[in-house]
């Protein structure tokens, strides 16, 4: 999927980037994007604890 891209196509995606959303937007988007997968790293991982934990018996589906 990536092989026919060069380092020089990723620069050319960069200048895009800062083109349209300006120099000023990205850091805040960066800092958004990292908090919001935070917290979707920190929500699977107390799923993951949930659903191994020994206090939660068979669960059956009732549709």
């Amino acid at each position: 999927m990536l092989r026919g891209l060069e380092g020089w196509h990723f620069i050319i995606l960069a200048l895009v980037f800062v083109l349209l959303f300006g120099a000023k937007k990205l850091p805040d988007s960066a800092r958004s994007v990292a908090k919001s997968l935070k917290i979707f790293k920190s929500e699977m991982k107390d799923g993951e604890s949930k659903k191994n934990s020994p206090e939660s018996g068979p669960t059956s589906k009732t549709e």
